[in-house]
């Protein structure tokens, strides 16, 4: 982090641009009680599905594929969403392939799981998929994703001889910030990319100033830094593995200024 922005104007209102946690003891109420902060969670972005007309466009037929590609729940949701609405019964011998066992699991909600059907990466890395994609050279991959993605995955797949269709089901697109609430905050915490180009559409003359921000992800950062903006708190790092870490740290240093 930029030891120069401790020295500015005591942080004391965080905007956090996600959800309110459900539970009420959480890594931000710990630092609203230890460090006399106020978090206010407002998201910038909401995510939306695209109608049929437009999944057409894209010249894609799901009965085409004998494989799904999904890197969240969201995109579990989408898929099966899009299946009902093009009246798509999706067979028993559809298998998946899932970024992750928690992302796997959350299919029981439409399938009966079966392992010989769902295949997880065992460290979040699409990479780890491979073997057992390779097992099957006949299969038809169909990858869900949203407007925005990186392109990485897809490179990756293909560079293993891997063909998948890229299925754009949804998109994000920035919220309105309510016209009677103050954006007045003494440092802002941003998670994505399209956080970032929405930040920049509410307020397009909006200067930071003396205005801390933190940022989760190296595209979060590089959005920013791109925009104009000056990161102050950056994460993961080797040294915070989470933004709430890095978070607590600036405000330890700061305490001791």
């Amino acid at each position: 982090m930029d030891s120069t922005y401790i020295t500015m104007k005591k942080v004391q209102k965080i905007l956090i641009s996600q959800p309110r946690p459900q539970l009420d003891r959480n890594p931000y109420s710990d630092m609203e009680n230890s460090y006399g902060v106020q978090c206010d969670f407002h998201q910038l972005i909401k995510v939306e599905g695209i109608g049929v007309r437009e999944f057409r466009d894209q010249h894609i037929y799901l009965e085409d594929y004998t494989a799904v590609i999904v890197n969240s729940r969201l995109g579990i949701d989408h898929y099966f969403r899009m299946a009902e609405e093009m009246r798509f019964s999706v067979p028993e011998t559809m298998h998946y392939y899932c970024i992750s066992e928690a992302v796997g699991n959350y299919l029981q909600k439409y399938i009966q799981y079966r392992k010989r059907k769902v295949f997880a990466a065992e460290n979040n890395r699409f990479e780890d998929l491979l073997p057992a994609m390779h097992r099957r050279p006949q299969e038809k991959y169909l990858m869900v994703m949203s407007d925005v993605h990186n392109e990485e995955t897809l490179n990756m797949f293909a560079e293993n001889n891997i063909v998948v269709k890229p299925a754009i089901m949804y998109r994000t697109v920035a919220t309105e910030w309510p016209k009677d609430k103050p954006f007045d905050y003494d440092m802002i915490v941003l998670f994505t990319p399209s956080g970032v180009a929405a930040l920049k559409k509410n307020f397009p003359n909006w200067e930071q100033g003396d205005t801390v921000i933190a940022a989760f992800g190296a595209n979060t950062v590089a959005a920013l830094e791109t925009a104009g903006f000056h990161v102050a708190i950056k994460a993961p790092t080797s040294k915070y593995a989470s933004i709430t870490t890095a978070i607590k740290d600036f405000l330890d240093a700061q305490n001791e200024d």
